[in-house]
């Protein structure tokens, strides 16, 4: 919110999917995964966001702006925490992925 973005839903679920974070900055809807790890032995928490994952977030982000008749521009964002040595290190990647065109 301190970066302008105003949320307008959290934990929001279509179907078996869930988007954690929805927020409208400027005049972009933006869609963002939140992915935590303890550490990053096995790579950041970035890197686990997979591309099916993405196209489950994709087709529910669809679904939320026509239930919602929104008509923006829209991004997707991801939200890296990793907490080494119980300190958190939090990294905002925007426009992380796109979606892949037909």
């Amino acid at each position: 919110m301190s970066k302008g973005y105003r949320i307008i839903a959290t934990n929001w679920r279509y179907r078996k999917f869930e988007i954690d974070i929805i927020a409208q900055h400027h005049d972009q809807m933006v869609f963002v995964e939140v992915k935590t790890r303890k550490n990053d032995t096995f790579g950041e928490p970035e890197e686990f966001v997979s591309r099916r994952q993405q196209n489950f977030l994709i087709a529910a982000a669809h679904h939320y702006l026509v239930e919602h008749h929104i008509e923006l521009e829209s991004r997707f964002d991801v939200i890296a925490i990793t907490e080494n040595n119980n300190k958190p290190t939090v990294k905002h990647l925007e426009s992380a992925f796109y979606p892949k065109p037909k």
